[in-house]
């Protein structure tokens, strides 16, 4: 570990605090007992069997599958007993198949042998999920296998149909955990007209299962919002609870240091990164036209992953001459804390028209990784406030190619400036998005819904705003700070030489 690193951990851990540990909104770890209102604590009951229903799921390396392992292994740690169903791996690199069945703790994994059809095509995936779907209700209705609660993901995007006939046939309370929101995906992608039968059929089935949810969990402030201006009558059950990355897996690493950055000869120069799925969501036309500006300056591109906009991207990079681009296939988990720091800017984008139907969780892996965040993003996007209250990066509008590039090559001449937005960002996500505290926030709704099912049983009724019950983040007061060893990292990570950013135009 470099100086630089250790001695900003030490002071964030024991300088700062990490969301609320204690007080009125504490959440307790322990969630075999409530507290009553009044009087002692009710008799210890069993641990809450927490059922999740999702399609993607390790070793399968879709970014939801890979969430929601991690957020399965923090909340079993906390007492839950934690019973996925989920399909067999359709984009795993190798692996042919996985085990039907697995234990770890109180996690247990169940596969369904379905949903392995063309995984990569548009409608093989939408066969696997209906697949995967009637699976999981025939699941459902086998007792050996009854939770307290399910969560369910919206991979597929129908799948919380199933949580509206387990609460209305079995009694079984739901939490739909959103991911992204159809059918507007669809519509904004002109997969469907708004006006078409299955478009409003889809609308109308969506208000009926978040109405009948005990809870709705998104990503993202913008996301709420859709969600209202489709049923406002939900807006109380909604908590917005963000993505996270783990600080501890990705850790800050100087290009030097880092075997990765050294095979793809990342280590002389000024690096840039898109990491990640480049699909029909995601805007890489603002990108191309970027990358084409800064084709004589000394900054080297490298793009990871793949997606539908993938080989049009390449062709127009290859058409163009654009010398200064890398692409590499999506790396294996363990390589993910290399890749993600073998950079010194990260870029997101979001396509026009899509902001707050998906949220891409890339942003909090560079987040962990310390570098600081280019983002492609309509004018009200919730990436734009915490790159602001975090003060770890920029966002640009959709389009404004000329914008993104002067960002870029301002950092490549103030490199100090750049490392300042990435221990920025990371101190940010430690603050508030780290696994372990957002597992608390689910934590909190779950509990809660729990016993909201209980209290109805007992013909007691209460109501409860999941929007107050949730803390959101907020700007921080204070920065890390930059020590003399900052100056090692600078050159070391760049191989520039710092130059005033008073002296050289953008």
């Amino acid at each position: 570990m470099n100086l630089w690193h250790a001695s900003t951990e030490n002071w964030i851990q024991n300088g700062a605090t990490h969301g609320p540990a204690s007080g009125p909104d504490a959440v307790s770890s322990d969630n075999r007992e409530f507290q009553s209102p009044s009087g002692p604590k009710s008799p210890p009951k069993q641990p809450i069997r927490l059922g999740i229903l999702t399609q993607f799921y390790p070793p399968d390396y879709a970014a939801t599958g890979q969430l929601i392992e991690e957020l399965a292994q923090h909340l079993g740690a906390t007492g839950l007993e934690v019973k996925i169903f989920s399909g067999q791996p359709g984009y795993a690199f190798s692996t042919a198949a996985a085990a039907t069945w697995e234990r770890a703790g109180s996690v247990s994994v169940r596969r369904s042998q379905t949903s392995r059809l063309w995984p990569h095509r548009i409608r093989g995936r939408a066969v696997n999920g209906l697949l995967f779907s009637l699976r999981a209700a025939v699941r459902l209705l086998d007792p050996r296998h009854r939770v307290d609660v399910l969560l369910i993901t919206t991979e597929p995007p129908y799948l919380n149909l199933l949580g509206y006939l387990a609460s209305r046939i079995l009694g079984i309370p739901y939490i739909c955990l959103m991911y992204d929101l159809y059918p507007d995906v669809a519509v904004v992608l002109k997969v469907l007209q708004p006006s078409h039968w299955l478009t409003r059929f889809w609308v109308f089935l969506n208000r009926k299962i978040w109405q009948e949810a005990q809870a709705l969990i998104v990503l993202s402030s913008t996301m709420r919002d859709r969600i209202v201006a489709h049923c406002p009558t939900v807006k109380s059950k909604i908590a917005i609870i963000h993505s996270w990355s783990d600080p501890q897996f990705i850790q800050p690493l100087p290009k030097t240091e880092n075997w990765f950055a050294q095979q793809h000869h990342l280590d002389r120069q000024f690096t840039v990164l898109y990491s990640g799925n480049m699909g029909r969501c995601h805007d890489v036309e603002t990108l191309l036209t970027m990358v084409d500006l800064l084709r004589d300056d000394p900054i080297q591109f490298v793009f990871i992953g793949s997606g539908a906009k993938y080989q049009g991207f390449r062709t127009e990079i290859d058409r163009g001459q654009l010398t200064n681009c890398l692409f590499l296939p999506y790396q294996d988990k363990a390589v993910i804390p290399y890749s993600l720091t073998a950079c010194d800017v990260s870029l997101v984008s979001i396509e026009e028209g899509m902001e707050g139907l998906v949220v891409p969780s890339k942003l909090y892996g560079s987040l962990a990784a310390g570098r600081p965040i280019a983002a492609v993003c309509e004018p009200h996007s919730y990436l734009r406030q915490i790159l602001t209250d975090g003060q770890c990066g920029q966002a640009f509008n959709n389009g404004d190619s000329a914008g993104l590039a002067a960002f870029l090559r301002s950092l490549a001449q103030d490199p100090q400036r750049a490392i300042q937005m990435g221990t920025n960002g990371r101190y940010y996500l430690q603050h508030y998005f780290t696994p372990q505290h957002i597992a608390q926030l689910y934590l909190r709704v779950i509990q809660r819904c729990v016993q909201i099912a209980r209290d109805r049983q007992g013909h007691r009724h209460q109501n409860v705003n999941f929007q107050t019950l949730v803390p959101q983040p907020q700007k921080l007061p204070v920065r890390p700070p930059l020590g003399a060893d900052i100056q090692r990292l600078d050159h070391n990570r760049t191989g520039i030489k710092p130059r005033s950013r008073f002296n050289d135009p953008l």
